[in-house]
């Protein structure tokens, strides 16, 4: 699946072009290609097919974005999708695409041109150009390459992205968890005083205005959930509390509501030390056993599940290296900044080594891209001096410097693919160190929160033995 969308730039078509192909989010520029424009090159040519129609007001480019679905996609895939994607939905347009792998979850990017470089007319964005061509030709590409598709009829533009991204992991969302609330709350207030006092002790804040407003402490903004649910209103939360009383006198609904008891939490009998407090954790988050969000939660913990994907990341990580104690912890650390200090001294080398053919590196590229040019300027075509200046610059740098064209090629092909390499591997040592970190610096409030939400389970359980 793939969340797909367009946005406009009035300017900033060079820091766009640039964003996107970011050697650090696109695995060393190995997810980078170029459609209808030369490497290097992007913005120049852009420009030019502004000037040579006599558009460079206005909308200077568009930027398309494809998010997939975690897990369900490799780069290499995501990057052909987008590929295909522009060679179907952008003839004639001169853009750059760039997948980008830095993060949790793989998006495609797509900087095109504002102007069409074959017919000079400006592209339109529209509503319904965005479901019968963007999201159309997205769509079907995802499904021939069996991935899943947003169904028609689905509600997806009240969805945020990061909502999106939850649900689709079986994550709990702040809105999911914040409506569960509320239903309790209803059910179990005497009067709408009583309502706000129940939220206040789940741990949100409230905004009483035009609109009801609800966040957790610390968190920055409030959610208005009324405005997706007129039952969240002020009003109708009043008029649900007083006709739930209501049933109870007449007796159809009983006083007070037993929820079903959730299941008592089982140790790991292998599991010691980090590994068993990860595990108690994330099985407290609903991140193991397919456990849902317990409505009976700490304020912190209600905080802490947005979070949940990363202590299940930590989780698996302690599994396994099988980390169990603060010395298996520092073990890690330390072969792990052994690993980056001998790979830091391959890249160096590597790293002198294309220093030192950079000239001529930059010389294949600009040749290669400026060919056109010098066949135009040699036609007699104006515009194209400079062009022609800069390629037999490049061509000269080659001729003089006795080494073959394919020898450079295969030279710089083996050096950018062993830098790869090495960033990956020390990209990968020290996601491990900030792991170890970050495991160590957050067990001790780890261990509040733990021992907190099992004196909420005892308290539940005194109270439901009181009622019976």
């Amino acid at each position: 699946m793939a969340i797909t969308k367009i946005l406009y730039r009035n300017g900033g078509l060079a820091q766009a072009i640039q964003y996107i192909t970011n050697p650090d989010k696109t695995d060393q520029c190995v997810l980078v290609d170029h459609f209808n424009c030369d490497p290097g090159f992007a913005y120049q040519q852009m420009m030019n097919t502004k000037r040579r129609f006599h558009k460079t007001d206005g909308r200077q480019c568009y930027h398309i974005i494809q998010s997939f679905k975690p897990d369900e996609i490799t780069p290499e895939l995501a990057h052909e999708i987008a590929k295909r994607f522009a060679a179907e939905h952008l003839r004639g347009y001169e853009a750059v695409i760039g997948t980008h792998v830095d993060k949790g979850h793989i998006h495609s990017h797509i900087v095109f041109n504002s102007v069409n470089a074959d017919t000079g007319i400006k592209y339109h964005s529209t509503l319904q150009n965005y479901y019968q061509q963007i999201r159309g030709i997205s769509d079907r590409l995802c499904a021939e390459n069996g991935l899943s598709v947003i169904l028609q009829g689905e509600r997806t533009k009240t969805v945020s992205y990061i909502e999106w991204l939850r649900q689709s992991k079986g994550q709990p969302t702040f809105r999911s968890m914040l409506e569960a609330d509320l239903h309790d709350a209803i059910e179990d207030a005497n009067d709408l005083g009583h309502f706000f006092l129940l939220m206040e002790h789940k741990g949100y804040e409230i905004h009483h205005g035009n609109r009801l407003g609800f966040r957790l402490r610390g968190q920055e903004r409030y959610m208005y959930p009324e405005r997706r649910n007129a039952a969240f209103t002020e009003e109708n939360i009043e008029r649900a509390i007083y006709g739930n009383l209501a049933q109870i006198e007449a007796g159809t609904r009983p006083a007070v509501l037993l929820r079903p008891k959730p299941q008592p939490y089982r140790p790991h009998p292998k599991y010691k030390g980090f590994l068993a407090l990860y595990y108690h954790y994330c099985y407290l988050l609903g991140r193991i056993e397919k456990r849902q969000y317990p409505p009976r939660m700490t304020p912190h913990l209600r905080q802490e599940i947005m979070k949940a994907d990363a202590y299940r990341a930590r989780l698996k990580f302690l599994q396994e290296n099988g980390i169990e104690t603060a010395d298996d912890l520092t073990a890690c650390m330390q072969q792990a900044e052994s690993n980056i200090a001998q790979l830091s001294k391959q890249r160096t080398i590597l790293n002198v080594r294309k220093k030192k053919r950079k000239k001529l590196f930059d010389a294949l590229v600009a040749e290669e891209a400026l060919a056109a040019s010098k066949a135009l300027y040699e036609e007699g075509i104006s515009g194209m001096e400079d062009e022609y200046v800069q390629y037999a610059d490049a061509k000269a740098v080659l001729d003089a410097c006795g080494i073959s064209r394919q020898t450079l090629m295969e030279e710089k092909a083996e050096v950018y693919e062993q830098l790869a390499k090495l960033n990956q591997q020390i990209r990968a040592g020290r996601k491990i160190i900030k792991l170890c970190k970050e495991i160590s610096e957050s067990a001790a409030s780890m261990q509040r929160d733990v021992s907190a939400q099992e004196k909420t389970t005892r308290n539940r359980e005194q109270e439901q033995t009181q009622i019976h």
